[in-house]
């Protein structure tokens, strides 16, 4: 049984994570942290980590960078592993994360999607295939009109997957509208679309000569990364310290 402390447990995630648990038997939300004190979960929720004294195996944090260096302490003092789902990080707030994973299990997904983690091996494969004939690489993402960062945390995550595999060799081009010159071969473009309610879709472009692959993944609601996190937050806890993937999860 994997004893959960939910980090915005009151936002719209940590709502869909609330209901999810209550029909697992092998997970339990215990406490919530979350600085709206609107009182509508059945467990307790405190405004910060300070005043939460509840025992527990697991931190879900589904909410922003704010206040991350409270959290990573208060893990570490009492050896709780961290699901983090939270994106935007500072190199900084980077760097406490990777030094934290000396201590206690942290898994660090910009996606906890099993779907958008299996992309992650699929457009590998491809861009060590097509790049070699000369193929050129776009991401396209689009998510809801409330979504504050561009690119996505998970763009990035399958830019650097594929530059990965690429040596490091691409740059990352976020906008063309300063220069008049051709694409560079080396470089991975990156374009964020912002609207309505689209929960997250990201494409990956593979255009050569006469001929275009597209690998593509559309979230059609927020329950599949509420599953994900569930899932991470079963297996993390018996791991020994370090930085962990969804990829780690799934096999």
């Amino acid at each position: 049984m994997a004893n959960i402390i939910l980090r915005g447990c009151n936002g719209k995630m940590g709502q869909v994570i609330t209901e999810m648990v209550e029909a697992d038997k092998d997970a339990i939300i215990v406490a919530g942290v979350d600085i709206a004190q609107n009182n509508i979960q059945r467990y307790p929720v405190y405004q910060n980590f300070a005043h939460c004294n509840v025992k527990a195996d697991v931190i879900i944090d589904f909410s922003s960078p704010i206040g991350i260096e409270e959290m990573l302490d208060y893990a570490v003092d009492r050896g709780i592993a961290i699901v983090l789902c939270t994106t935007g990080f500072s190199k900084e707030q980077l760097v406490l994360i990777e030094e934290a994973s000396k201590h206690i299990p942290i898994l660090k997904s910009a996606n906890m999607s099993m779907g958008v983690n299996l992309i992650l091996k699929l457009v590998q494969e491809a861009a060590k295939v097509l790049t070699e004939a000369g193929f050129d690489i776009e991401i396209v993402e689009k998510h809801h009109n409330k979504k504050v960062d561009a690119p996505s945390g998970t763009a990035l995550a399958i830019a650097d997957a594929i530059n990965e595999v690429l040596n490091n060799e691409y740059q990352y081009k976020y906008d063309r509208s300063q220069e008049r010159v051709p694409r560079n071969s080396k470089e991975i473009g990156i374009s964020a679309v912002r609207g309505g309610t689209i929960v997250g879709e990201h494409e990956v472009i593979f255009a050569g000569t006469d001929e275009v692959i597209e690998i593509k993944h559309t979230a059609y609601s927020k329950a599949i990364f509420a599953k994900g996190a569930i899932q991470a937050a079963k297996y993390l806890p018996n791991n020994e310290p370090g930085m962990y993937q969804m990829s780690d999860v799934i096999g």
